[in-house]
C-alpha cells in the first residue's frame, strides 16, 4: 500500500481559543499597487498532494509541469518544503520549478537552511559539515535522506537551490518571512547577504554555527523571536526540561505581557508571568 501522509492541522503551542491551523495555508494579499494578488503558503514539509490540490482549488493551472494562475497572481512560498512526509522530492520540484518560471518568488525556511548546513563541509573542520551529523540531526533529516538520496546528483541540485532562496522579501505592500519580521535581526543580517537577500557563499559557516556573529539573528528570522524571561522564571518543555526563554506570538501588538505573548505548552501557560513585555525587544 502507498504509504501517504495526509494534510493535518498542527496544534497551537500555547493555548488559546483559536482554531487549529492547517500545515498548509493559503490567504490572499494584494498590493498597494492594487496590480498583482499573493497567495501565501508555508510549512509545506513533503505534502506534495495537498499541496496541489490546494493550487488547484484556489485557481492554479498546471501545464508541462509547471503551475501557474491564469490572472495576475502569485504563490510566495514561505520555507520548509522538506522534512517530514514521503512526497519531498516532488514538493521541491513543484516549488523550484514555480520558482524559476517566475510564478512564485520564495524564502528560505530553518529545514532549508539545515538542509543546506547538513551538506556543507565546515572550512574550519575537516571531515565536519556546518550541521554536525549527530544521532538527533539524523533522525531530524534522515527521510529526506532517504527520499532525495544522500550525496546523488538530485541531492546536490537540492542543495544548490536551497542556497539561492532569500531569508526574506521587501515587496510593494507586503512581507515575506519564514517566522518572524525583527528589523535588528534584519540588520545584524546585512553584512552576510547580497543584494536579493541571499546567504553569501563565505557567511554560511558564521550563520550554521552556533556562537557566530549571525547566529542567533539567523535563528529569530527563521525559526522566530525568543526571548529571556523575567528573572527568578522558568517553564518546563514537553520534554521535561527547564527552559528559562519563550518563543513569542510576535505579531501581537495590543496583548503586552509574557503570558499573552508566550508560545508554550498549555500546561506550561500559568508558568509564565502575567508582566508587561519590555517594548525594547518587540519587533516593532
Amino acid at each position: 500500500m502507498k504509504r501517504t501522509c495526509p494534510l493535518k492541522p498542527k496544534p497551537m503551542k500555547r493555548a488559546t481559543r483559536r482554531k487549529k491551523a492547517p500545515a498548509i495555508q493559503s490567504r490572499n494579499q494584494r498590493c498597494r499597487s492594487e496590480a498583482c494578488m499573493y497567495d501565501l503558503n508555508g510549512d509545506i514539509h513533503g505534502h506534495a498532494e495537498p499541496l496541489k490540490q490546494l493550487l488547484e482549488t484556489i485557481g492554479y493551472r498546471e501545464s508541462s509541469g509547471i503551475w501557474s494562475h491564469p490572472e495576475q497572481r502569485q504563490v510566495i512560498f514561505l520555507g520548509d518544503f522538506v522534512d517530514r512526509c514521503p512526497e519531498q522530492v516532488e514538493t521541491v520540484r513543484i516549488a523550484s520549478a514555480m520558482v524559476d518560471a517566475g510564478t512564485a518568488p520564495a524564502v528560505m525556511g530553518n529545514h532549508e537552511f539545515n538542509a543546506a548546513s547538513w551538506a556543507t563541509p565546515d572550512p574550519e573542520r575537516p571531515g565536519e559539515h556546518l550541521c554536525s551529523h549527530s544521532d538527533k540531526h539524523r533522525r531530524q533529516h534522515q527521510a529526506y535522506l532517504d527520499q532525495v538520496g544522500e550525496g546523488s546528483e538530485l541531492h546536490q541540485q537540492h542543495i544548490a537551490w536551497f542556497k539561492t532562496l532569500p531569508l526574506y522579501l521587501d515587496l510593494d505592500g507586503l512581507r515575506g518571512v519564514h517566522a518572524c519580521w525583527h528589523p535588528p535581526s534584519l540588520g545584524d543580517l546585512h553584512p552576510y547577504l547580497d543584494a536579493n537577500q541571499r546567504i553569501l557563499p563565505h557567511a554560511w559557516p558564521d550563520l550554521a554555527r552556533k556562537g557566530g556573529a549571525g547566529f542567533e539573528a539567523l535563528e529569530s528570522l527563521l525559526k522566530g523571536l525568543e526571548v529571556p524571561l523575567p528573572t527568578g522564571y522558568e517553564f518546563f518543555d514537553k520534554d521535561g526540561n527547564p527552559r528559562h526563554h519563550i518563543r513569542t506570538q510576535w505579531w501581537e501588538v495590543e496583548r503586552l505581557t509574557y503570558r499573552d505573548l508566550a508560545m508554550v505548552p498549555a500546561e506550561a501557560i500559568n508558568d509564565i508571568p502575567h508582566v508587561p513585555f519590555p517594548e525594547d525587544v518587540l519587533p516593532g
